[in-house]
């Protein structure tokens, strides 16, 4: 698949902005940044990376799992991500609130939801809804 603008919704070439970061994780530098190219991941159904971005004490780390997730992602057609909010609670732990659109079956859909993400392995990782 080829993509030019990112999906994530900064005004940047996909290969300059969340494709670096598919490609080394340590450089999202904050939660927001995390969360940008997780979507971007979904976008592109790049399952390895939401795995690696996902708090180890929260995934399910599974073959089932990571097959269900390639799944749902590829049934989606993403539309875009809206970030409404993002903040630090200390310099290892930040929350996004976003909205994320997608059609699923010809229908519309929001997925909005206020995340927790915290360090894991010396990078971002997102934890789970808050």
């Amino acid at each position: 698949m080829i993509i030019t603008n990112c999906p994530c919704g900064r005004n940047k070439y996909f290969k300059d902005c969340c494709e670096i970061i598919h490609n080394n994780i340590n450089l999202a530098k904050t939660p927001e940044d995390l969360m940008r190219s997780r979507y971007s991941a979904f976008v592109t159904n790049n399952i390895d990376y939401l795995m690696l971005s996902w708090y180890s004490k929260t995934r399910d780390s599974s073959t089932k799992s990571k097959k269900d997730l390639l799944s749902w992602s590829k049934a989606m057609t993403w539309v875009k991500l809206d970030v409404l909010n993002a903040t630090s609670k200390s310099p290892e732990t930040g929350e996004v609130e976003f909205k994320a659109f997608f059609y699923e079956n010809g229908i519309l859909n929001c997925i909005h939801e206020n995340s927790l993400f915290i360090i894991e392995n010396a990078h971002w990782v997102y934890v789970d809804k808050t």
